[in-house]
């Protein structure tokens, strides 16, 4: 009997975490195919030879658990990091973050519509689990994501106009659609 997608993302996150690493995602794609992300708090994060051990164990897994399937990737989340769990909102908090609601939310400041999709800094996170708040602060983020992008910025002298006040909204775990970090990175290439 084929196992659900629930039953499956469950004995490899405790494979996962039992090989020391942190489980982040599990998804069960067309053609076969399983991907599982993993991440790791150590300095460099994971690397590829974290992957090809986790995807050793959990091959291993599949064929003793008579789990179908034609294809495995293991990978580390990336630098847009997915957010799906309360302690990954609290070990990034103070980091920028792309936010993505259910239902828009209404607040000063926003469009009378409500904003639906939000970008800013994560302030915190409290409250029961399974119920709890994320604190977050909706506002204009100065981050270049490509090359072009930095190059433009460092151009145009990064005054181009005022940005507005920080917004600070708060929204249930539960009403997020989807959120990940936004990537920080370095276009400025090496000085010597």
């Amino acid at each position: 009997m084929q196992k659900s997608t629930a039953e499956i993302t469950r004995i490899v996150e405790e494979t996962v975490q039992g090989l020391g690493y942190e489980f982040v995602d599990f998804e069960r794609l067309p053609r076969g195919l399983m991907r599982i992300t993993i991440d790791s708090q150590a300095e460099g994060g994971v690397g590829v030879d974290d992957c090809e051990a986790v995807s050793n164990q959990i091959t291993a897994l599949f064929t003793v658990e008579g789990i179908d399937y034609e294809r495995l990737e293991v990978a580390s989340p990336g630098v847009e990091r997915p957010l799906k769990r309360a302690s990954e909102w609290a070990r990034f908090v103070g980091r920028p973050a792309h936010v993505e609601l259910y239902e828009p939310m209404k607040a000063e400041g926003f469009p009378e519509a409500g904003r639906r999709k939000l970008d800013g800094i994560i302030l915190g996170i409290e409250g029961e689990p399974g119920n709890e708040v994320i604190s977050f602060s909706f506002e204009e983020l100065d981050i270049a994501r490509t090359p072009s992008q930095a190059a433009k910025s460092r151009q145009s002298g990064k005054a181009a106009k005022p940005k507005a006040d920080p917004v600070h909204v708060t929204f249930g775990i539960n009403d997020v659609d989807r959120a990940n970090l936004i990537a920080e990175l370095d276009f400025k290439g090496k000085h010597e």
